[in-house]
């Protein structure tokens, strides 16, 4: 991922900042627990696309 695109980035709901987690290929949320795929190096910035992280997972 990209530093200069990751720091123009920010979540479609909250308008908040996303982490990179290389490991799964998404880009997290950690206010509302979503976390974005990233499909083909691009990252898919839709909310019915995102995975919500449960309780238990760590962020």
């Amino acid at each position: 991922m990209d530093k200069k695109l990751l720091d123009i980035l920010a979540c479609p709901v909250c308008k908040g900042p996303l982490v990179y987690k290389k490991d799964n290929s998404e880009l997290i949320c950690k206010g509302d627990r979503l976390a974005y795929p990233i499909r083909d190096d691009i990252p898919v910035m839709l909310e019915d696309e995102a995975r919500k992280i449960p309780p238990d997972e760590e962020i």
